[in-house]
């Protein structure tokens, strides 16, 4: 499979649609690629190609594991800064006018107030897209009687504002806590490895991408996120791919797992009533 950004023009590629389904392999944050017309929103070269562009590493994990299990991916090939696909419609963050520190230039009036051609023509050419595509897959599931478990792969900074990041790995997740408390108990035999619970993020997002399509249809799921230092080789790649194989494999083990059943959110109007 080609490199997100030297194969850009679709606002995202799929692999093995027809596959095994009962799982569905996400990238939200795949490529950093932005169509020429865009001129990189004002930005360097530099901070194009930096995380607030996309999650390095990230992309090559989940196709390889992908590849590993023969199941569906679907990742974005568009730039976060163009507009993120991981955030809800209603999300001030979905076209980012700052991000780490950086003004984004291009994205100054791009929003439903000030430029709304523009914040429209983003949402139809990029988000939507692949937001539908990522329905659609679900759906095809379904409709062979399958509940596919889904993982969502991100990447994170080894440091932040000066403070190093301890965990080489973490699962994010809301209420449902059937892929996180497994995956935990799966991690912890990796002697050695500090792995983290809705760190250094919260999975707990209301309109964000597993929300919207695992949480709303009941679907057992969780967003991966690995620190960058620890997916920057082809052989990291290739580790952290067959890693989380495993635990899809042994996932598949887990009855509760293998079928939907609605948990809800911690964003509820009701509020968080009960999970952890």
């Amino acid at each position: 499979m080609n490199s997100p950004t030297q194969n850009a023009n679709p606002p995202f590629i799929s692999a093995h649609l027809a596959g095994d389904m009962r799982f569905l392999i996400l990238c939200d944050h795949a490529s950093n690629y932005m169509p020429p017309e865009f001129d990189n929103l004002g930005l360097t070269a530099a901070q194009c190609a930096a995380h607030i562009a996309y999650d390095p590493g990230a992309f090559e994990v989940a196709s390889l594991l992908a590849e590993h299990l023969q199941c569906p991916l679907l990742a974005s090939q568009f730039s976060r800064l163009l507009i993120d696909p991981n955030r809800g419609l209603d999300d001030p963050t979905l076209v980012m006018k700052l991000s780490d520190g950086s003004i984004i230039p291009g994205n100054r009036r791009v929003d439903p107030y000030q430029d709304k051609a523009a914040w429209q023509s983003r949402i139809a050419r990029f988000y939507q897209p692949y937001d539908d595509a990522i329905g659609a897959a679900i759906e095809r599931a379904q409709a062979q009687g399958v509940a596919p478990i889904i993982l969502s792969i991100h990447s994170f900074t080894p440091i932040w504002r000066g403070t190093a990041r301890p965990w080489q790995a973490s699962v994010l997740w809301d209420k449902d806590p059937r892929v996180a408390d497994l995956m935990g108990r799966f991690m912890a035999d990796f002697e050695g490895l500090v792995f983290g619970d809705n760190e250094p993020y919260t999975g707990r997002r209301a309109g964000e991408t597993l929300h919207r399509h695992a949480t709303k249809n009941g679907l057992a799921h969780a967003i991966v996120e690995l620190r960058q230092d620890e997916i920057k080789t082809a052989q990291q790649h290739h580790l952290w791919a067959s890693r989380l194989a495993e635990f899809l494999k042994h996932a598949l083990t887990q009855p509760d797992l293998t079928k939907a059943e609605h948990y809800g959110s911690m964003t509820d109007p009701q509020g968080p009533l009960s999970g952890r």
